[in-house]
């Protein structure tokens, strides 16, 4: 049995359309990034609402899919690991990354009538 200490569950909305490009021949990967809302009631008693941007990474198939069926605003709710990283920026500093490499997705439809929440998968 497989087990993955690993894990990120992630349930929001698109920042922008998913920048997909091909970085050899026939390796794509692709790049977004996912608002995640909390609201919660202030000490005032004031509905606060706090918004987390997570960068998430699809290569392969899944960056495909995700150039296909994503587009900025949709609600989306995904899974993957969480992955840290450093780089040397251009200015020669070393810069740190923190991202969610994207291993599955399900595009969220709300369904106005009811209001119930339909999810499609990714192909």
């Amino acid at each position: 049995m497989m087990t993955t200490n690993n894990f990120v569950r992630l349930t929001g909305n698109l920042g922008f359309d998913p920048e997909v490009r091909e970085i050899a021949t026939g390796r794509k990967v692709a790049r977004m990034s996912v608002a995640t809302n909390e609201s919660y009631t202030n000490a005032a008693g004031e509905r606060v609402t706090d918004t987390q941007w997570h960068t998430v990474v699809a290569w392969g198939r899944i960056a495909d899919q995700v150039g296909k069926l994503l587009s900025k605003g949709v609600p989306v709710s995904l899974e993957g690991r969480l992955v840290h990283r450093s780089y040397a920026g251009k200015d020669g500093t070393k810069r740190y990354v923190t991202e969610i490499v994207l291993s599955d997705f399900k595009v969220i439809a709300y369904d106005k009538r009811t209001e119930d929440v339909v999810t499609k998968a990714a192909a």
